[in-house]
């Protein structure tokens, strides 16, 4: 139970970072057109970078009101306690590295992944 709802809150927002990370890049290359140019990597970097950095608090305030909850879960001793830590333990370890994910392997793998498509479309400026 406790790796199900894990992969619901790694999911959400991951799905949320990559949405954060698109904006971002579409209002650059939109400004960028604008001015009649073409995108460059720099351009890339700073709308991952924008995108993520406006993604910290919000991902943040979700890992500590979930750890919040999840450690008296895990550190009780009462009735049901054994099957409980067994379901909040996963959760805990699976929410650090959630983070880990999101704000730093998602943007990392994004701009790989669009400097790639760029590339190949001939769509990117070299600097």
């Amino acid at each position: 139970v406790g790796f199900i709802a894990l992969a619901g809150v790694a999911a959400e927002t991951g799905v949320i970072m990559l949405i954060y990370l698109d904006q971002a890049w579409k209002e650059i290359r939109a400004r960028r057109a604008g001015e009649g140019l073409a995108p460059t990597p720099a351009d890339l970097y700073h709308a991952i970078m924008d995108g993520a950095v406006e993604r910290v608090r919000p991902k943040m305030m979700t890992v500590v009101a979930i750890m919040a909850g999840l450690l008296p879960i895990m550190w009780s001793t009462g009735t049901g306690s054994e099957v409980m830590s067994r379901i909040a333990a996963p959760m805990v370890g699976g929410m650090i590295s959630s983070t880990v994910l999101t704000l730093a392997v998602i943007p990392a793998l994004y701009a790989l992944v669009k400097e790639w498509q760029l590339k190949r479309e001939g769509r990117i400026q070299q600097e």
